[in-house]
């Protein structure tokens, strides 16, 4: 069974479902989300995305990020995501959406309407090996560092998310 997402507008209205792949190769607008997880030291956690992904392999970002089913609740998908990707839960506010568009590897465009939401967490991590090739807990002083002077190991939407991010987790 092909993955679908739900195709929105720039209201997040939505206006249809598209085949995943299909989706990301015509740049449609389609609801995403990304999840940054801190620990009680403020560190952030960092997951390196499977070199086998359809997009970004190999690329460090937030702690999870994907598309939310037909019918689901985006905190809800946030959560199954989270478990899904990384084998833990927590509690998560949304803090701001956002949306981009951006030419990716595999001659695919990344075009969503980002819900970011953030939690807190200092539990154990068990990584998918689908997902995830690694993660790592990180200072945001170091990430900011090495987001200037690294860029390209670093997806598209974590890097536009995460001063944004820096701003809501901060006050």
């Amino acid at each position: 069974m092909k993955e679908m997402v739900i195709l929105v507008d720039k209201d997040d209205n939505e206006i249809g479902l598209e085949e995943k792949i299909k989706a990301h190769k015509q740049g449609k607008l389609h609801r995403a989300f990304s999840v940054f997880i801190f620990n009680s030291k403020a560190e952030m956690m960092l997951q390196q995305r499977d070199d086998k992904k359809y997009h970004s392999g190999g690329l460090w970002t937030n702690a999870c990020c994907s598309h939310p089913r037909a019918g689901e609740d985006v905190e809800q998908a946030a959560h199954r995501r989270l478990k899904e990707e990384m084998g833990f839960d927590c509690d998560i506010n949304k803090a701001f959406d956002f949306i981009y568009k951006a030419e990716l590897d595999h001659e695919l465009i990344e075009h969503e309407l980002d819900h970011v939401f953030i939690g807190n967490y200092n539990g154990e991590v068990t990584l998918n090996p689908d997902e995830a090739k690694d993660c790592k807990w990180i200072s945001v002083e170091d990430l900011k560092i090495d987001v200037q002077k690294n860029p390209a190991m670093y997806t598209e939407w974590f890097k536009i998310a995460f001063n944004e991010v820096l701003k809501s987790y901060l006050v």
